[in-house]
This record gives C-alpha cells, structure tokens and sequence, in this order.
C-alpha cells in the first residue's frame, strides 16, 4: 500500500516542509530582506544538495543529465526559483507568509491552465468550478465588508496580494516546465540543475542592483541565518525535491492538491509563533479554497 501511494505521500510531506519554510523564510525576510534571502537560500539548498547526490549518485553536479534536460531544467529553475521566488518571499514581508500562502493556493489551477497549453492536458467543466471555488475562498480572507452599504475592501496591502499572485504564476508555471523536462530523470537531481539557475539567476540580479553588501550583512545576522538555514533544507532541498518526486510517481493533480493543503496547515504556527491574529473569515476561506483544489483535481 505504501509502495503504491509513495508519490501522495510525498506530496503529503511536502505540504508539512513547505509550512515550515514559509514560516522561517518569513523570519529571515523581515531581518535580512527578501533578496538576500532568495540567494543565499539557494546557495546553501544546493550544499545540501551536493552533499546528499555525491552520497546518493556519486557526483556532487548532475552532469549526467541529458542536454534537454538541463535548458528546460534550468528555465524552470529560473522561472519558478528567480521570478515566482522573488515575488513570493517580498509578499511574506508585506502581507505574512500565512496570506502569501492562501495565494499560493492558485498554484495548481494555474499550472492546469498552463499544463493545457504547454502539455494539450484537458480541462473540463468541475476543472473551472474548483478553479471559482479557490478564488471564493481567497476573496472570503482577503476582502471584507461592515455594513450592506459599504464597498468591499482589501483586508492586507493590495502591493503584497500582488507579489504572492506572481509568485503563485512563477511556481505554477516552474512546476509544469520542471515536469517537461524531468521525465524520469532523478528528482533531486533535477532541483540541483534548477538551484543552479536560480543562483545565476539571482546573481546577476544583486550584481545589477549592486546589492552584494546587504547579502554580506545578512550573512552575519545570526537569527537571520538560522532562518535560512533551517528554510534552506526544508524548502528547496527537502521540499521542492519531494514537490518533483510528488509529480513524479503520482498525478500532478492529485499531487498538487495535497501540496496545497499550507494555508491550512501554517494557520496554527503562524498564531503561537508569531502571535498573528486569525479570523474565522480567514480559516474558513483557507479551507474553502484548499477545498476549490481538491474540486479542480477530482
């Protein structure tokens, strides 16, 4: 049974890795910012990852990878670790990592739209219902509305839904590609050549903006590093690893769904360690939205 399920567990696993990366990445962005976050993250994930294929494979760099491999590894890394990362690490600074990651719930949704025009996947009606289920669950925590008089208003910065939107597009869009590529390559494997992308990515990113002495400060910010280090190796080691092997040995479907399962989970660490105040209206929109995924993938 286990051997049969082994990809629903991993995606299961993922969720739980991915909650507490969002809540340590969220840490270190408010200390060190988000940019000096996003690239010294990779750096290390791709220690971890070193350490861990040279044990595993023999080789610290998969330079057994097939060239196809490698340009449609490394344009998911750059898409999904540089773009979608970028957005989704500033959004933790602005709205909270809980909120960024009730976004993030568009993940799968939009990696089925893209999956339908990249891989010919189809979509069907109760594909579209899941997909307005979602969007009714992020609008029940995001908006709000006193009196029948009263316009809706955002609840969080307009500015940080938008940064978590086009990380939810960076993720979707990395993951579908990262499938391309991968095939029955070693997931591992794979998130190494995509961290290796995000590292140039986001080198010639701080190079541009001349921002190498802010990473060189948050390198000596102790509650900083502990923060990345500790959302290094259950986020792009452990977490985006397991998100590959997820895909792999399961339906991207049913992976995705399970995968999606964060806001709901990161809801109870969020209050008790970071004393955020939680509505109802945003536990119920949690749920409802993890439940318009489910809808989708069914």
């Amino acid at each position: 049974m286990v051997q049969s399920h082994v990809g629903e567990f991993a995606a299961l696993l993922t969720a739980f890795f991915w909650t507490i990366t969002a809540l340590a990445f969220e840490s270190a962005s408010i200390r060190v910012g988000s940019l000096s976050v996003n690239i010294l993250r990779l750096v290390f994930a791709f220690i971890f990852l070193g350490i861990f294929t040279w044990i595993r494979l023999g080789s610290p760099i998969p330079l057994d990878a097939p060239p196809s491999a490698w340009f449609w590894l490394s344009l998911s890394g750059l898409i999904g670790f540089v773009f979608g990362d970028l957005f989704l690490f500033k959004s933790y600074t602005i709205i909270s990592s809980r909120i960024s990651m009730l976004v993030m719930t568009l993940v799968p949704p939009i990696a089925a739209l893209a999956g339908w025009i990249i891989l010919g996947e189809t979509l069907t009606l109760l594909n579209f219902l899941g997909m307005a289920l979602t969007f009714t669950g992020i609008s029940l925590a995001i908006f709000s509305r006193k009196t029948k008089q009263d316009k809706f208003k955002l609840n969080h910065p307009l500015k940080g839904l938008l940064f978590a939107f086009g990380g939810a597009v960076g993720q979707a869009l990395g993951l579908v590609i990262s499938k391309l590529g991968m095939g029955t390559y070693d997931a591992f494997a794979s998130t190494q050549i995509r961290i290796i992308a995000g590292i140039f990515g986001f080198g010639i990113i701080v190079s541009f903006f001349r921002k190498w002495d802010r990473v060189g400060k948050a390198i000596k910010n102790k509650e900083g590093m502990r923060g990345i280090w500790i959302g290094s190796f259950f986020g792009p080691f452990l977490g985006v690893s397991f998100s590959l092997f997820a895909v792999q040995h399961a339906k991207a479907g049913v992976a995705s769904t399970i995968m999606a399962i964060v806001p709901v989970l990161i809801i109870a660490p969020a209050a008790l360690f970071f004393h955020q105040k939680v509505t109802v209206k945003e536990v119920i929109g949690a749920i409802i939205s993890v439940a318009g995924v489910f809808l989708f993938f069914i």
